[in-house]
Order: C-alpha cells, then structure tokens, then sequence
C-alpha cells in the first residue's frame, strides 16, 4: 500500500474531527446558549462537515480495503467521523496498525539515470 493513501486518510479524519467540534459548539452556542448570530456560522460548518466527511467515508473506506480490515473494525473507522473527538483517536490508532503495511517507494538514483 502506498503511503498517500494513508496520509489522505489522515488529513481527512483531522478536517472532519475539527469541523466536527466546531460544529458541535456552535449548535451549543445556538441552541443552549440562545446565542445570536451562530445560524449561519452552524449552516456553513455544517454544510462543509457534512460533504467532506463523504470524502471521508471514500478515503477511509480506500484504506480499509487496501489494509484488508475486517469488516467490524472498518465500520468503526467509517463511523468516527461522526462522533465529536473519536477521529482523533482511531486515526491514531489506526495509524499504527497500517504503518507496517506501507511499502516504501523506490526513489531512482540519479548516477544511473
């Protein structure tokens, strides 16, 4: 497996997690705190949060095929994305698991070329 498809990965579960957050404090802020102003802030965060973490669900879903995850566990690293801070977690973990996997490209030596 190529290192990219993990660090697509990555990336995306860290943007998916922040907007996350943000999310979750603005319909806090919105709705408990009664706030003005957090409608658009939340319909921004929340349009963005929603479309990227489908990006989110392809990349990971990549890279539990590509690391022959079981399906359980694959479920889990899809449905991350959905719980404020859990991303940040299992990308972690499953960092550590997949970073064996990773075949290291050849880079071409410049005194044959």
């Amino acid at each position: 497996m190529k290192k990219s498809v993990l660090t697509r990965y990555r990336v995306m579960a860290y943007v998916t997690a922040v907007l996350l957050i943000l999310l979750t404090a603005g319909v806090i802020a919105k709705r408990v705190l009664s706030l003005d102003g957090f409608d658009g802030f939340v319909t921004v965060v929340g349009f963005a949060h929603g479309w990227l973490y489908v990006l989110y669900l392809v990349f990971a879903f990549d890279l539990g095929n590509k690391a022959k995850m079981p399906v359980g566990r694959l479920l889990w690293v899809l449905l991350a994305g959905t719980v404020p801070t859990a991303a940040f977690f299992v990308e972690r973990r499953v960092t550590r698991e997949v970073e064996p996997l990773i075949i290291e490209e050849a880079t071409p030596d410049p005194a044959t070329a």
